[in-house]
């Protein structure tokens, strides 16, 4: 198209042509005049014939409206044509330059001159063309990373990130990842400048004053869940005190360690505290189990000992009852009362005791004592009252055995006291 409105001027493009830059009527005999070989056109001839063909382009006349303008009335016309058809297709473009997609998950802000003039959804759609209006897109749905103590791998550190001072003046290499979203994009555009920077500067202020504030061990153990609770709060306050449109959705902690230099003295202590407290785990454990033993032995012997202490109250109050009982029947009748009590006393002196009483005088010189029989008796009586009761024997039981044996005993031994006397007395008489 160029070239062919170039042609309708007049002009051609070819530097060899002799005739480049002249009329072709007024100058034909001077070019035809001309050799080949005399140099190029003139410059100024060729100034001059292009301020022409301007005054003509513009509608005006040369040469004071004389015949030399006549031939270039038509060419002027159709050039005025040509221009304005150009001037259209240019304004169709530029009007057709303000059209843009916006993607889906994407939101695109559009300000005039500079300042916001609305916000647009997914899809197709137009704005004035610059210089008057201009659109910028914000992805909305993108959840962005920023990373704190390391870049894209956790063994390329930035020391001057991950290092930090701890309550108790020890340092610690902390190292984590911060992910977000936006929620107001037109926050994000206007209300602040570098975000990406802003926001990781954000995330090492809120991690510098949360581990400022904890002890060294807290940070590395028990705490280190509590530590990224704290920072993402922290963090959220700080972006919305900076109307910076970002929604904080995690913080995650990658890695939480002493520094380099003192990793080895400091694991010799972790492990010299993990030594005390197997120690103090063990000594616990040894304690419950002897203190409940203790406790429960000393538990029976006070048992024992007021059971021993009822015992003894017990029988002391039935022996004093007893005796009472015993004080009334004296007065009654002596003498039975008297004898009784001797047959009772003997009966509990025998009953302890295992010497045999043999009346010498009514036997023979040859005695024979057969006491493994008599134990044996001791015992099968014994044994016939514990079945009569139905029961094992108990020590009760067995003294009563012995008792009765022993009752018997004493009834023999009276007996043959009383043969005696009454021998001893016959004797007298005679």
């Amino acid at each position: 198209m160029f070239v062919s409105l170039l042609k309708r001027f007049g002009l051609k493009l070819s530097l060899n042509d002799p005739r480049w830059g002249h009329r072709p009527d007024g100058d034909h005999k001077a070019q035809e005049g001309r050799r080949p070989g005399e140099g190029p056109p003139d410059l100024d001839q060729m100034w001059r014939d292009f301020n022409a063909r301007l005054n003509r382009l513009f509608g005006s006349r040369g040469n004071n409206g004389g015949d030399a303008g006549g031939p270039y009335r038509g060419e002027g016309r159709g050039a005025g044509i040509t221009a304005t058809v150009i001037g259209f297709i240019i304004a169709l473009i530029w009007l057709a330059s303000g059209a843009f997609i916006v993607q889906e998950g994407q939101v695109g802000v559009v300000t005039t001159f500079g300042r916001l003039s609305h916000t647009t959804g997914a899809g197709f759609n137009w704005r004035w063309p610059a210089p008057i209006q201009a659109h910028e897109t914000v992805n909305v749905s993108q959840v962005r990373t920023a990373e704190i103590g390391y870049r894209d791998n956790v063994r390329n550190k930035q020391p001057n990130e991950s290092l930090m001072l701890t309550d108790d003046e020890n340092i610690i290499d902390i190292q984590f990842a911060v992910q977000y979203t936006l929620k107001d994009p037109v926050a994000w555009v206007f209300n602040n400048r570098e975000q990406d920077a802003t926001v990781q500067q954000v995330a090492e202020t809120a991690i510098r004053e949360v581990v400022g504030k904890s002890k060294m061990d807290f940070v590395l153990y028990e705490g280190r869940e509590k530590v990224a609770v704290d920072v993402h709060n922290m963090m959220q306050q700080i972006v919305d005190r900076y109307a910076l449109g970002v929604l904080i959705t995690n913080v995650t902690m990658q890695n939480v360690q002493p520094p380099e230099q003192v990793q080895n003295a400091f694991d010799d202590a972790v492990k010299a505290g993990q030594d005390r407290a197997r120690a103090r785990n063990e000594g616990e454990a040894y304690a419950n189990q002897v203190i409940p033993q203790a406790r429960g032995a000393a538990f029976r012997l006070q048992q024992d000992a007021e059971a021993y202490r009822s015992m003894v109250v017990e029988n002391a109050t039935g022996n004093a009852a007893r005796f009472n009982q015993v004080v009334v029947e004296y007065a009654k009748a002596p003498a039975v009362t008297r004898d009784r009590m001797y047959l009772d006393t003997m009966q509990q002196i025998f009953s302890n005791t295992s010497k045999v009483m043999v009346d010498a005088k009514s036997g023979s010189n040859l005695l024979y004592l057969p006491l493994d029989k008599l134990i044996a008796q001791v015992s099968a009586n014994s044994a016939a009252v514990g079945s009569a009761h139905s029961g094992p024997v108990t020590a009760p039981q067995q003294d009563a055995a012995s008792s009765a044996e022993v009752t018997k005993a004493l009834d023999a031994v009276r007996q043959r006291d009383s043969r005696s006397r009454d021998t001893s007395r016959d004797r007298e008489t005679r």
